[in-house]
């Protein structure tokens, strides 16, 4: 089974087209988890990319585009292992709007959290989250498909 983290690491760097252009990459990730109508690599892809990254993974998915969905996929965790799912808050904590992607590890304050993304800063990379928006942590398990072939 690919790793999490190795197939997130892959595409680091992936990043959106200005203009009337838009990057194949990320238009793929859209499209291989089952979204064929984003045509625009500007449409949010943090949820579409963390759904491609589990989808290569054989682990479940959200299905959805949205960033809190996460919140109801795997295991919740208080204490994540690299590689597990981090949903943060954008806007406002009770707003719909969120982020997700793949814990890294702490600042040594403890302060931020560091994860590995798609659409921070429009491109997949390493980014510092602060730890006060973090809505939950999450363990993925393998996908319905990938236990009927164990």
């Amino acid at each position: 089974m690919k790793s999490i983290i190795n197939t997130a690491l892959s595409q680091y760097g992936v990043t959106e087209l200005v203009g009337q252009k838009h990057n194949p990459v990320i238009l793929d990730y859209f499209e291989k988890i089952g979204h064929t109508w984003v045509t625009t690599d500007e449409t949010a892809w943090c949820s579409a990319f963390t759904n491609w990254v589990a989808l290569e993974c054989g682990k479940e998915m959200s299905n959805q585009l949205t960033a809190r969905s996460w919140l109801k996929v795997g295991t919740e965790t208080k204490q994540p292992d690299i590689g597990d799912i981090v949903v943060f808050w954008r806007s406002k904590k009770n707003s719909w709007k969120g982020h997700v992607a793949f814990f890294i590890g702490y600042s040594e304050d403890k302060k931020y959290i560091y994860c590995l993304g798609g659409n921070q800063n429009n491109q997949v990379n390493i980014k510092a989250y602060p730890i006060y928006r973090l809505l939950g942590f999450r363990k993925l398990n393998n996908s319905i498909t990938q236990n009927l072939t164990k």
